[in-house]
């Protein structure tokens, strides 16, 4: 089996949900298999087309196109840079036996057609993430409402352009032999509003090599100079999307029952937009900024509760850290994170209420929960525990390596072997 995996480097939004580390972990998965794999790194900061071998596989590198096709339509430029690729590859893909390519960008539509002109092979698709949610902020119900305007918000920019990123989705997953969807979220709303065979549509959870490694919570904590106090801990990038406004309102709240308590936020973006919400209760707010995977880990075991009031997630790495940690999580039950977080057994739901023209988050009801896993000890033992037990059955990286080798070993039945 040869197997093409596809990674669009430039691609912030994927990398924010976490494409990186799925490409890592799925290549981690696959190095010892029977299954023969090269990492295809689209849109490279590589100056000229590139091979390497890294831990025995393959990876190739293309360059963003050159500076003479900036000045086409973005449409034809991006045609005309798959068309480009597939050539290549027919030039240099010698092995075509049971052929597989994996996509994971919802813009490579035209690639995945230019592949299955060429190739007798498999195209297939991770959802990372839908596009529309990043706008919407995960609020399906005026998703919903906008496909079935049919075209009478034309005038509105916004509602153009998640009509177009609609329709670019739409054609990739129809032009894909399988899916692969991180929640059963997305596979409700791939066979409700994209109208995709239920056939098609396989869920696999995402999944993490374990790193937990057991240290004393004490001994961490002076190696940091943390005190012993309550540590409430956030994890990820500093955008509205992941609802820091709102964890930072309620933390305010927190600080009226435990104002000892500090909240420990880790993450890159923009903190100035941030620094008016917590006028007032600085000293109790460590930003940590973009740090390396040891001293977040560290963090991890330092922590109390972690905190996720995100408006959208499909499988969140950062939900499966704190579970691998044990960590139980206070969380919104919007698409994928709902199904991850179990209420009152791995942690506690937060509602993300859904307006016709924006979503929201209760403030008061995201302290509530906060407050009450931290004067709970026992009862946030008991949620960590089960956390990390959830981690072990779901999302461990031996689970998530059985369920992608059956996956691929399934897209070819007995007559292809």
């Amino acid at each position: 089996m040869n197997l093409y995996i596809f990674n669009v480097t430039e691609t912030s939004q994927a990398a924010a949900f976490g494409l990186g580390t799925y490409i890592r972990e799925l290549m981690v998965a696959l190095r010892y298999s029977h299954i023969n794999v090269c990492v295809v790194n689209l849109n490279s900061s590589k100056p000229q087309i590139k091979t390497e071998e890294i831990d025995g596989i393959r990876h190739w590198y293309f360059p963003t196109p050159i500076s003479e096709m900036q000045n086409l339509y973005s449409v034809k430029k991006t045609e005309q840079y798959y068309r480009n690729i597939v050539y290549l590859f027919q030039l240099h893909i010698i092995d075509r036996k049971k052929l597989i390519f994996h996509l994971n960008s919802y813009r490579c539509g035209k690639l995945a057609e230019e592949l299955k002109k060429v190739f007798d092979c498999r195209v297939i698709t991770t959802i990372h993430y839908f596009d529309w949610c990043f706008n919407l902020f995960g609020n399906v119900s005026r998703f919903r409402k906008i496909l079935l305007s049919k075209g009478n918000y034309q005038h509105d920019k916004l509602y153009r352009k998640l009509d177009e990123s609609y329709r670019i989705e739409k054609n990739l997953f129809e032009l894909s032999d399988q899916i692969i969807g991180l929640s059963e979220n997305t596979r409700q709303i791939l066979q409700d509003d994209y109208q995709i065979n239920p056939d098609k549509i396989n869920i696999i959870y995402n999944g993490l090599s374990d790193r937990n490694a057991v240290t004393d919570k004490q001994i961490l904590r002076q190696k940091y100079l943390i005190p012993d106090i309550p540590i409430i801990f956030f994890v990820g990038r500093l955008g509205e999307i992941k609802g820091l406004t709102y964890a930072l309102r309620a933390f305010k709240i927190v600080l009226d029952t435990l104002p000892h308590c500090h909240f420990i936020i880790a993450g890159n973006g923009a903190f100035d937009e941030y620094m008016n919400v917590c006028e007032g209760i600085w000293s109790h707010i460590i930003w940590t900024g973009l740090i390396s995977k040891d001293k977040l880990y560290d963090l991890y075991s330092i922590a109390d509760i972690g905190v996720m009031p995100s408006f959208h997630e499909q499988c969140s790495y950062v939900a499966i850290e704190m579970m691998m940690h044990g960590l139980p999580v206070v969380g919104s039950n919007t698409t994928g994170l709902k199904e991850m977080i179990e209420d009152g057994v791995t942690g506690l739901h937060i509602p993300v209420i859904e307006y016709d023209d924006r979503a929201e988050i209760d403030t008061d009801l995201l302290a509530e929960k906060m407050l009450y896993l931290l004067q709970h000890p026992d009862e946030r033992k008991r949620m960590g525990a089960n956390a990390r037990k959830r981690y072990e059955t779901v999302y461990s990286a031996e689970i998530f390596r059985q369920n992608m080798l059956d996956f691929y070993n399934s897209l070819f039945n007995s007559t292809d072997l």
